[in-house]
Formats: C-alpha cells, sequence, structure tokens
C-alpha cells in the first residue's frame, strides 16, 4: 500500500470519527478540505479500493435505540454446515455480528453471535435459533456491564 498523500491523510482523519446525521455529512468534510463534495466521496473511494480503510460503515448505540439485554452465544457447529449456519444466523435481525472462530473456542466452540433484544429474552431468541438450526450446543454469555468503547484513531 503507497503512503497516503497529506490530503487523504485529512479525509481519513475526518471519516475515522462520527459523521454528521445531515442530508449532505460530506459536505463540512469538503469545507474543511477546500474541496468539492464529489472530490471527497472520490478520494475516499480511492481509499477503500487501496485498502487504506478496510470498510466504510454506519454503527448503531444499541442502548440508545432500545436494545438493553445483549449476549455473545457460541455456537458448537459442524465444519461443513458453518457457512450455511452463518448465512442463517446473520439474517437475524437480533444479530449484530455474526463470524466464524478458529481455532474454536475450548476446542468446539466455533461460531459467535452477537446477540441484541429490547425485552424479549436472550434464552427465548436463542430457544427460537436452536429449533430452526438444530444447533444445541451453545453458551450464552449475557452482558452485565458494558465499559467505554472507543475506535482506534490512525490519523491524529
Amino acid at each position: 500500500m503507497q503512503k497516503l498523500t497529506v490530503l487523504e491523510q485529512k479525509i481519513a482523519r475526518h471519516i475515522q470519527s462520527d459523521i454528521p446525521l445531515v442530508s449532505r455529512p460530506f459536505r463540512n468534510i469538503a469545507d474543511d478540505c477546500t474541496l468539492t463534495e464529489d472530490e471527497v466521496l472520490k478520494i475516499t473511494k480511492k481509499l477503500l479500493h487501496n485498502g487504506a480503510i478496510r470498510k466504510f460503515t454506519a454503527i448503531l448505540q444499541h442502548q440508545k435505540a432500545g436494545y438493553n439485554k445483549n449476549a455473545l452465544v457460541v455456537w458448537s457447529v459442524p465444519p461443513e454446515q458453518i457457512v450455511g449456519a452463518g448465512e442463517k444466523m446473520a439474517a437475524y435481525k437480533f444479530i449484530s455480528h455474526c463470524y466464524e472462530r478458529n481455532p474454536a473456542f475450548q476446542g468446539k466452540y466455533n461460531l459467535f453471535t452477537m446477540l441484541h433484544a429490547q425485552e424479549e429474552n436472550i434464552s427465548t431468541i436463542v430457544s427460537k435459533i436452536t429449533l430452526s438450526l438444530g444447533i444445541t450446543d451453545y453458551l450464552i454469555l449475557e452482558s452485565i456491564q458494558e465499559y467505554k468503547k472507543t475506535s482506534p484513531e490512525y490519523f491524529t
């Protein structure tokens, strides 16, 4: 990967932090960089394309959205079923993260899911998944306290 230009670093500095929820979110970045919005978007796409940015995504603050119950559920899935099970689990609206872990936790729990619920009990949700997918070997690790999360900053 090539070293970023000063301008690319300036744009990366802006987009690595929270972007305001407004109709034209790149306008402020463009103004600060003395560019047009189209130029900022073009440079951002270039940074994504060349791998300087791994992903560009919105992150929901689940507590503010009313999701006050959370749990990491780890599943023991036969290797030949891992892709299909992962795709099915990732399709559930209450699962925000779903990924394979290799090596498996405790030698057998190879699919990790993060569940979020508003009123429904986590164990009720997990029971529905086990009935649907037939995966019965799992551990529920409910969140009892959340610590402040911060994202790494690469450009300061």
